[in-house]
């Protein structure tokens, strides 16, 4: 579905690669997370794949990215819009109206959505992210969990096939960030939709994704299955990533001798590891 072939960008008057000979496929139906350090191009790999860079941001650009066969370069920022929905960090600076509704309706109205379709496209986007009952309330009364659903509501709206976020959960506390997460999981798994998400917080990706993608210093580190990426805690460490702390903790019990198992990655496999221990 996305395919980037020997990728290299660096921003106008930049002293180093942002992006650095980056090779990557990511196949339909994946939910990928996307991690590493501040400054390690997370969000420049996400401004390669919905075209942001090169149609927004000049510099050196080399090598390709192809969403289903179309290279980004070639492609309107209006034809990949189609293709993939982008949810940016700081939400408010990508809602352009006052009302919810008004808000979902923007997006079909400028894409020429047909007026027989709005409704239920409207109701339907509204449903997926569990807000209806917020469809007329103002944007302002909103609180940021709220905000970043109704932006996720305005971009399925359009049908989007690949949903691509970045830290959709920094202003989030614990709790909205598992439920906003949980939104995402029901879109991959009962609607199809491949989901992208540039992330901090690695316990969500270690519940929720199925594969996790390192970053460091504009190079991909490590590109892998959850566990493949997490059984390598020493070296995300190494590069200022925290492990989950299920992880640290079954890693010092296997350093003392009192674990043989494989390393947790969620609260599940750590209570099934104090089980062990206990009933030994």
């Amino acid at each position: 579905m996305i395919k980037i072939s020997n990728l290299t960008f660096r921003y106008k008057d930049g002293r180093k690669n942002a992006l650095d000979n980056i090779n990557l496929s990511i196949n339909k139906g994946d939910f990928l997370g996307i991690t590493g350090t501040s400054g390690a191009g997370k969000t420049s790999l996400t401004y390669a794949i919905n075209g942001v860079i090169p149609h927004h941001y000049n510099g050196d650009y080399y090598g390709s990215v192809r969403i289903e066969g179309e290279d980004t370069f070639d492609t309107s920022p209006s034809a990949l819009s189609l293709k993939i929905g982008s949810v940016f960090q700081d939400i408010d600076t990508q809602l352009v109206s006052s009302v919810v509704e008004d808000e979902i309706l923007y997006g079909l109205e400028n894409f020429s959505v047909p007026a027989v379709e709005i409704e239920q496209r409207i109701s339907s986007a509204l449903e997926a992210v569990g807000i209806s009952s917020l469809r007329y309330r103002s944007i302002e009364s909103l609180s940021g969990g709220q905000k970043q659903k109704v932006a996720l509501a305005a971009i399925l709206a359009l049908r989007p096939k690949i949903l691509l976020l970045d830290e959709p959960t920094s202003e989030l506390d614990p709790e909205s960030s598992v439920q906003f997460y949980r939104i995402l999981r029901e879109l991959n798994e009962n609607h199809g939709i491949t989901i992208i998400v540039v992330e901090q917080k690695i316990m969500l990706l270690s519940e929720f994704a199925k594969n996790i993608l390192v970053m460091d210093t504009g190079k991909i580190v490590i590109n892998g299955s959850v566990r493949e990426v997490i059984d390598r805690s020493s070296l995300l460490e190494e590069i200022g990533i925290n492990c989950p702390r299920v992880t640290s903790l079954s890693n010092r019990l296997k350093e003392e001798g009192v674990y043989t198992g494989s390393v947790c990655i969620n609260v599940e496999e750590a209570e099934k590891m104090v089980r062990s221990i206990i009933d030994d």
